[in-house]
């Protein structure tokens, strides 16, 4: 099993989709990872061997990835947060950022349907 970036890669993934486990790496990311080190992206990552898997690591270690990526997006968004943004407010609040509508969708960043009863009229 290769262990890149502190991620176990699956063994029968092919390398192209097995790279794509670290977070920060995608589809291109990979590709390019794989074509700098002159690995196949069909070599399943079980079949690499030490050469290509320390290649591999070396290219992965100059691109910012897992921990590193991750603490720089939550610092961002704690910057839009502080200085109180259109975008920031929306963060803070759990609703969508990027101009959608709320009113029908949106449940992913809403949670789950809080029902709101109807206020009871008044009986004589």
């Amino acid at each position: 099993m290769a262990r890149i970036a502190g991620i176990d890669l699956p063994k029968n993934k092919r390398g192209i989709v097995g790279l794509q486990y670290v977070y920060g790496i995608g589809k291109s990311t990979a590709a390019r990872i794989l074509a700098e080190s002159k690995v196949s992206e069909d070599i399943k990552v079980g079949e690499w061997n030490d050469d290509q898997t320390q290649k591999i690591r070396a290219l992965v270690a100059e691109i910012k990835v897992e921990g590193a990526l991750r603490s720089e997006v939550q610092l961002s968004i704690k910057r839009l947060m502080d200085i109180g943004c259109y975008r920031g407010v929306r963060h803070r609040s759990g609703l969508p950022l990027r101009g959608q509508h709320t009113k029908n969708n949106s449940r992913t960043r809403k949670g789950k349907r809080k029902t709101v009863a109807n206020k009871k009229k008044v009986t004589k």
